[in-house]
């Protein structure tokens, strides 16, 4: 049976949003245009040479029942978290954060010559999850390999499988089934990777421009791709190539109920939330992730 494959149904344009101590960020899910594409809650994109627009950071902070991703594509920067861990990640680099049942955490870019570039993704948990123990994996470049394709692009699998299963991130064992490949294209080249049937899926276009689909729907950078169901998502190189993440996962079908860093499933679980932290019960006492 021949595979097909996902046309393109929409091309968001991100939205200016000021999020934290005031850092300027472009959003294109968890706006009102686009509240989430289950199971992903939220995309920023992070770009700029001016201090001014990043150097407040986000000091420390909650979170519960999401996942958080970050991916640096430039600069550096310096977190910590109620775990202990503490540390900075860097051009290349990805911390995934596991919140489950709470954690405290800063991200504080670094002032640099280079300034800073990346995107932060925030996952949902399914309801079995959204109290479990918080978990924290800093995942150094080194760790992605770049791999070339044989359409010439080059890729690093940040989880799942690519290339036929040859390829496995590190990042394994979630319930969502997640699929993240870093996908560079330089000029004249193309891009296939089959992604399962029923999987909510997306293209994140932050460098270039790049043909996605049957009918090589152009996105200019930045730019959010939406597909439909298929096989495989196929891409090809604009005049100047382009970069672009590759997201999918397994979508939950569960209620959402959000109050700013927080994600469960009903109304009531947000005032329990909210009652912990008032309370000083935010942070539970229990063995903690290594």
């Amino acid at each position: 049976m021949s595979q097909s494959s996902r046309p393109v149904v929409q091309v968001v344009t991100p939205e200016p949003v000021v999020e934290g101590a005031g850092v300027h960020l472009r959003r294109s899910i968890g706006t009102r245009g686009l509240d989430h594409l289950d199971p992903f809650l939220l995309l920023d994109h992070f770009e700029s040479v001016n201090p001014a627009d990043y150097e407040a950071g986000f000091p420390y902070h909650p979170h519960r029942g999401i996942e958080t991703v970050t991916i640096v594509r430039q600069g550096e920067v310096r977190h910590g978290d109620s775990l202990g861990h503490r540390g900075t990640i860097g051009a290349g680099d990805i911390q995934w954060m596991t919140s489950g049942s709470g954690i405290l955490h800063e991200e504080m870019p670094q002032v640099r010559a280079e300034g800073i570039a990346g995107l932060q993704l925030w996952l949902n948990l399914p309801a079995r999850e959204k109290m479990s123990r918080p978990k924290y994996r800093d995942l150094g470049g080194a760790q992605l390999t770049e791999t070339g394709t044989d359409g010439g692009a080059t890729i690093r699998v940040i989880a799942g499988e690519a290339g036929d299963g040859r390829l496995v991130g590190p990042v394994e064992g979630l319930a969502v089934a997640p699929k993240f490949v870093d996908v560079r294209l330089p000029p004249g080249t193309t891009f296939r990777e089959t992604v399962p049937r029923g999987h909510t899926t997306f293209a994140y276009v932050d460098q270039g421009v790049v043909r996605f689909g049957p009918e090589q729907t152009p996105a200019h950078a930045p730019a959010l791709v939406v597909f439909g169901d298929g096989d495989v998502v196929e891409a090809s190189a604009g005049p100047g190539g382009g970069r672009f993440l590759l997201a999918a996962a397994r979508p939950l079908h569960e209620p959402i109920a959000r109050y700013g860093p927080f994600v469960m499933n009903t109304r009531a679980e947000i005032e329990q939330t909210l009652a912990d932290l008032r309370t000083g019960n935010f942070i539970r006492r229990e063995p903690r992730d290594e």
